[in-house]
């Protein structure tokens, strides 16, 4: 009998929403860091594959403890400060460049419900707003990183990444313009139940008609569910997904787009003067902003969390776990793409990134905005 009054506590709305969220909180941290981890383990394994090598393959069974050895090795090291340094922005920068790809995780539908539970940690109406905000502040660590260093090579690396980083947001944020078009929202929940009802921005054949596009044209469904209007619509997103991916790799300074931190010209870019834990911080934050990048492209163009025919939480407990598999292995298989064409592809020189990303990215997701509304008018006319 003494149980039933603290229960009744822990399930009224406001304490019930303050509990859920730190769990989800807890978890989501929990996962992603560990996923952080092991992206590096996959990084030296693919590269390995490509490379026709083992690579680790020592500590535990396939190598799957190295990422706890790295930890450990990183932690035990003398956090060296350089001489010069300005010691209070050389001390910050790197956890601004790791903390805006946390932060993009808190807006990110990783399922649809578990026990009545949405699985989303802060569902807001401007999520899509959140994730450009948010994201944008990582490139002031990298800046503070090469300023403060006080060092030629770093402060080349910070010069570059903020040129660069400034650069491709244009294309990233235009890019995404024809989804909200077509949804109707900035919610990237709803925009998940949207591809739902509809079909994936980049794959929409395998459903029926959904409510949105049987206002627009009364073309009848074809094999696949594929109509007149999602055969059109598909054409802007294809360009959209492509663009975004693209400015995705600029954004996270991967390869071919890692200029701002080029080993070959300079050293280690904007990390050179780093050491131990610090070092750490930026190395891992680059992983965390390509699981944050990889999240919202499997969000905004992928389902989010959903598959096709497959229910979703409202139908059980398990098919809620179903729905937050099916996300993060998504995430997984972008991953391995980001993984896959850094070992693939030479890198840019920098003024060729420069015009790729102003005189054809900017230009192509501009015009695919117009295109995108001429076939909206058309379709609902």
């Amino acid at each position: 009998m003494s149980l039933m009054p603290s229960l009744d506590l822990f399930l009224q709305p406001e304490i019930f929403l303050v509990w859920t969220s730190a769990l989800k909180t807890f978890v989501i941290l929990g996962v992603v860091l560990t996923m952080v981890a092991y992206s590096v383990w996959a990084e030296r394994k693919v590269s390995a594959f490509i490379q026709d090598r083992i690579g680790p393959n020592r500590v535990g069974w396939a190598g799957l403890i190295q990422p706890v050895a790295d930890g450990v090795k990183l932690l035990l090291k003398e956090n060296f400060v350089p001489g010069g340094v300005n010691k209070f922005f050389f001390s910050i920068a790197p956890s601004l460049a790791m903390i805006p790809s946390i932060l993009v995780l808190a807006v990110l539908p990783f399922g649809s419900s578990l026990f009545g539970v949405p699985m989303v940690i802060a569902n807001l109406d401007i999520g899509v707003l959140w994730v450009f905000a948010v994201s944008s502040l990582g490139v002031y660590g990298i800046v503070l990183a090469g300023w403060a260093s006080n060092s030629k090579y770093p402060f080349l690396g910070g010069i570059r990444s903020s040129s660069q980083m400034i650069s491709y947001e244009l294309s990233l944020g235009l890019s995404v313009v024809p989804v909200f078009m077509i949804t109707g929202t900035l919610n990237l929940g709803e925009i998940v139940q949207y591809q739902v009802d509809n079909g994936w921005m980049v794959f929409p054949a395998w459903f029926q008609t959904g409510a949105g596009l049987r206002d627009m044209t009364t073309e009848s469904g074809s094999m696949f569910g594929l109509d007149l209007g999602k055969t059109l619509l598909w054409i802007p997103m294809m360009i959209s997904f492509v663009v975004f991916i693209i400015a995705m790799f600029a954004e996270t300074n991967r390869i071919p787009f890692d200029l701002p931190e080029a080993e070959q010209e300079l050293v280690g870019g904007y990390h050179t003067e780093y050491s131990s834990m610090r070092f750490a911080l930026f190395f891992l934050g680059e992983y965390a902003a390509m699981i944050a990048g990889s999240g919202v492209i499997v969000t905004l163009f992928l389902g989010g969390w959903s598959l096709p025919f497959v229910p979703d939480g409202s139908q059980g407990w398990f098919w809620g776990l179903v729905n937050i598999g099916t996300f993060f292995a998504k995430i997984a298989a972008i991953i391995f793409f980001f993984l896959w064409v850094r070992w693939t592809l030479p890198r840019f020189r920098f003024d060729q990134l420069m015009k790729l990303g102003w005189y054809v990215f900017f230009e192509v997701a501009l015009i695919n905005i117009f295109l995108t509304a001429g076939i909206l008018a058309y379709l609902q006319s």
